[in-house]
């Protein structure tokens, strides 16, 4: 099968210490860094005024924002925020998902060193998450708030924790009090922008970025001009086609997460890229607006989280207009969030060489909210999915072996945080002290005589768990394992047995594929009762328990849950991961249903 040859080779330096430690780092150069977002704006105003930079749906079409525009756009909403006495210590919090005035105003407040704070929209959409909201306005104390659509997000504009916030909205419609972003685009010509300007430097905070919450309560990522811009030119030397000509990319995947708003965002932005926002989603009654998108707008770049992938490769196969033109032009097919599905890669494969005769780099990498995010890439074509390379320059990486040879990752470079917003226990707590930041991620190598191989990611070391016997369970693992053999039954699924003496699965079904496949459920007391589906999914199991050995892989019990997990709860992040110690406590009564012997439902046999 004929590869892209548009890659760099991998070339990693191994330092084995004397403690058992051992050092990673890449044997490439880190190349010439900016210091400010705003100089790649500047830089592409001037090389390209007239080629998009942003642009979202409008009527039939899109509604597209230039380079040019964009800089004079920026420059006037800085001098409004200048005007106004905002700086440093004056957050932005940002309500709404992605749109074209939500980026202007991001770029705009790190063209004067206002950081912005994108939080997930569905805290405030939702009723039941405004207390995640309340709780991100109680830390960050914001001094202006903005919402795409002032009626839609009237009830969290409400709330008491925002008084004397000013709101700001680009349809500020029935609500009283709310400044329209077109007072912003006015500017103010009594500031001077080009001092708020050079006033930044690489230390100054451009964003405040939480985390999802998955393991801890939110904490607040101080995410510096240095972290960002440092982060652009590691992918630059990972992905050398990046800088060779303009990438464009068709994108869903929402700002207040890293990936969508610091990877992809600022991977247009540095090397003169167009950034068409998607409003789908891979989710039912949106993503046919993904179709729809796709359909007059195609990039040279796909990414995705696996699930998208998959809805998309279903898409694409009823489609060949739409095939031919989403794989013509593209150099580029990224993964994130989990493993993508191994039929779900060669799906696509088989498609690019249909199309085009070769297969794009498809590749993941590594990395979190704290490292900016990319820390590790997988920059040389590979034949399976859940690689996630080597270090990208700049980075070290000290893996702490097991004797199984399952590292722990920490990590140092300039594109690591210096700390939380308003946090310096935790700050003090994420680094060990030689100063790398502790990740409590797992790695293996794939081949432990040959790093140039790269790693694939082992789960967290917080999810893994001993069993009575005293044997331990690789949770995270065995998770991605029993979901394959369960889809797509399952949309989720949570491992438990810890100090118990057998392994389970709690469930979350996939109901409307169930009532697909002709499934009737019903509702005992918090568990989904069928008992077709029990016999499904005990075959399922039966038939993995075969092929595996060892107590520490072997699942003898499963429950499905009826209700979905609560994100105002908390059982689910706004990424739309588990927070599995969550479902674990507030569903307690159903776990120790799932380990009582004398319930012929959950045991199988």
């Amino acid at each position: 099968m004929k590869r892209t040859n548009r890659f760099r080779p991998h070339s990693v330096s191994r330092e084995v210490r004397d403690d058992g430690s051992l050092l990673l780092t890449s044997n490439y150069p880190l190349g010439p860094v900016v210091e400010r977002t705003g100089d790649w704006l500047h830089r592409w105003a001037d090389e390209a005024p007239d080629r998009v930079f942003l642009a979202e749906r409008s009527g039939a079409g899109w509604r597209a924002v230039s380079y040019a525009a964009t800089l004079q756009q920026v420059r006037a909403i800085g001098a409004a925020l200048l005007a106004r006495g905002m700086g440093p210590d004056t957050p932005i919090l940002i309500m709404s998902g992605n749109g074209v005035d939500h980026g202007l105003l991001s770029l705009a407040a790190q063209y004067v060193g206002v950081p912005t704070a994108p939080v997930a929209e569905q805290y405030s959409l939702i009723h039941g998450a405004h207390g995640r909201l309340r709780g991100a306005i109680e830390l960050l104390k914001p001094k202006m708030a903005y919402v795409v659509d002032a009626d839609l997000y009237v009830e969290a504009l409400g709330l008491d924790a925002l008084a004397g916030v000013e709101i700001v909205s680009s349809r500020p419609g029935h609500v009283i009090g709310v400044t329209p972003f077109e007072e912003l685009l006015q500017g103010d010509v009594g500031v001077d922008v080009d001092a708020g300007f050079a006033q930044v430097t690489p230390d100054t905070v451009g964003k405040i970025l939480m985390t999802s919450g998955s393991t801890s309560s939110p904490k607040g990522v101080l995410t510096t001009h240095r972290m960002m811009c440092v982060n652009q030119t590691q992918l630059a030397d990972a992905l050398p086609f990046l800088p060779e000509r303009p990438p464009r990319i068709v994108d869903w995947l929402p700002w207040n997460h890293v990936f969508g708003g610091s990877h992809n965002f600022n991977m247009m932005l540095a090397n003169g890229g167009s950034l068409y926002i998607d409003d789908g989603k891979p989710v039912k009654g949106l993503f046919e607006r993904t179709l729809e998108n796709l359909s007059l707008m195609t990039g040279t770049a796909a990414f995705n989280v696996p699930l998208g992938f998959g809805m998309l490769l279903g898409a694409l196969r009823k489609d060949a207009e739409l095939r031919r033109r989403f794989f013509e032009d593209l150099d580029l097919v990224f993964y994130a969030g989990a493993s993508l599905p191994q039929d779900t890669w060669e799906g696509f494969e088989a498609m690019a060489m249909e199309v085009k005769g070769e297969v794009p780099l498809m590749t993941s990498s590594w990395g979190l909210t704290e490292t900016a995010p990319s820390a590790m890439m997988q920059m040389e074509p590979t034949e399976r999915s859940g690689v996630v390379g080597v270090p990208l320059t700049g980075v070290t990486l000290k893996l702490v072996p097991d004797p199984d040879m399952r590292c722990e990752v920490r990590v140092k470079g300039p594109n690591v945080m210096t700390g939380y917003f308003e946090d310096p226990d935790k700050t003090t707590a994420a680094f060990d002290d030689e100063g790398f930041f502790i990740t409590g991620d797992a790695m293996m190598f794939l081949d432990p005589a040959d790093p140039n191989k790269g790693m694939r990611f082992d789960g967290r070391i917080s999810d893994d768990f001993k069993l009575l016997t005293g044997t331990w369970v690789r949770a995270a693992q065995l998770r991605l394992d029993i979901l394959a053999h369960l889809a797509p039954l399952a949309s989720d699924i949570v491992i438990t047995g810890a100090d118990r003496a057998q392994i389970g699965v709690m469930i979350f079904p996939d109901t409307a594929e169930l009532q697909r496949e002709g499934f009737e459920l019903h509702e005992d007391t918090g568990a989904l009762t069928c008992k077709l589906l029990q016999g499904e999914i005990h075959r399922r199991l039966a038939e993995r328990a075969r092929e595996v050995s060892g107590s520490s892989t072997l699942v003898s019990r499963a429950i499905v849950l009826c209700e979905p997990p609560s994100m105002p709860e908390g059982e689910m992040t706004a990424k739309g991961n588990l927070n599995f110690r969550k479902v674990l406590t507030r569903r307690k009564a159903l776990l120790d249903r799932l380990y009582d012997d004398n319930d012929p439902a959950v045991t199988l046999a």
